[in-house]
């Protein structure tokens, strides 16, 4: 068995990938590093050139980029988890790039702003703006969930997992958004999972 190593630390994006590695179940080697100097240490450039975190090392494959990680787990380890058509195939790569293209950017706006700028110096035009621009991807995603509980199939995938995860940083800015009562219903169900409360105990 070829030996499997997830570089970075639950307080960082590199938690959507510690969800899904222990989502799928099989035995790796976490390795604490941080996305400060430890992520720009010469040792881990040599494993991830890219000096971010996360990076998984599976054998003779080595990746970075949370959702790149987590598709290759879920596609080679994950059985039900990773869609078995085409077609839901392509849904789960929407929803995960969606996340990232969609949600990620205005809710780091806010996140720098809120935890890495002094309070006297914060852009509360830039936090306002961001806000009120995660209402329309949030109401697409409600409108989406309004007839069903997951996103790609009639379970838990990859999909609701990558989305999910990106949305962890929403409840660390204190964004509230139980208004749109889909999108809480089906963040609470992801936010339940057992793999979920391991992976953030990393």
């Amino acid at each position: 068995m070829s030996k499997r190593t997830l570089y970075g630390m639950s307080g960082s994006r590199a938690v959507r990938s510690l969800w899904a590695i222990e989502e799928v179940g099989i035995a790796y080697e976490h390795v604490p590093t941080s996305f400060q100097k430890e992520s720009k240490a010469p040792e881990y450039l040599a494993t991830n050139s890219n000096g971010k975190i996360p990076a998984l090392v599976d054998g003779d494959v080595t990746l970075f980029e949370s959702m790149a990680i987590n598709l290759y787990l879920a596609k080679n380890y994950g059985g039900d988890l990773y869609p078995a058509d085409a077609a839901t195939e392509g849904l789960t790569w929407q929803w995960s790039v969606w996340g990232i293209s969609e949600i990620e950017p205005l809710q780091m706006a806010i996140l720098v702003q809120k935890l890495f700028v002094a309070e006297e110096k914060r852009n509360e035009k830039l936090i306002t703006s961001s806000a009120k621009q995660l209402a329309r991807p949030l109401a697409v995603l409600d409108q989406t969930l309004s007839d069903r509980d997951w996103l790609a199939t009639d379970q838990f995938s990859i999909a609701d997992l990558n989305l999910a995860g990106v949305m962890l940083l929403l409840s660390v800015i204190e964004f509230e958004y139980s208004q749109y009562t889909h999108v809480k219903r089906w963040a609470d169900a992801c936010y339940a999972r057992p793999a979920l409360q391991r992976a953030q105990a990393r």
